[in-house]
């Protein structure tokens, strides 16, 4: 399962719990309310496996990015025609700001990885 999905299914379910728990705490149903508020407990620490997980993976790939050789920002005219420029970089690798990987590595502008220049 891909982590993203993984997370989500996590919070839906800790949402369905916290819902029933607000119900048993209205019914005033301790048995329940032990039962929900242990199952929220453990929801919130595989949530936050998840996205140590999740983030490890961004910074592994970050790592790899930055590893090669060579690097620029790239111009709007290479911007717009992305696929040419693809066909003629080998292994050009696009990181755009907005993107967790881009967030991660902290540039400000859509810049092109390669092995050599381009």
């Amino acid at each position: 399962m891909n982590l993203n999905q993984e997370l989500q299914n996590l919070n839906n379910r800790m949402d369905k719990c916290q819902r029933k728990l607000a119900a048993a705490i209205q019914r005033d149903d301790k048995v329940i309310i032990k039962q929900f508020k242990d199952e929220l407990l453990s929801l919130n620490k595989k949530a936050q496996n998840v996205k140590h997980r999740k983030s490890s993976v961004v910074t592994d790939k970050s790592k790899d990015v930055k590893s090669l050789a060579f690097n620029r920002v790239l111009t709007k005219a290479e911007q717009a025609d992305m696929g040419k420029l693809k066909k003629s970089v080998k292994d050009l690798v696009v990181v755009h700001p907005m993107t967790a990987l881009g967030r991660s590595m902290g540039i400000k502008a859509v810049t092109g990885y390669a092995p050599k220049a381009f």
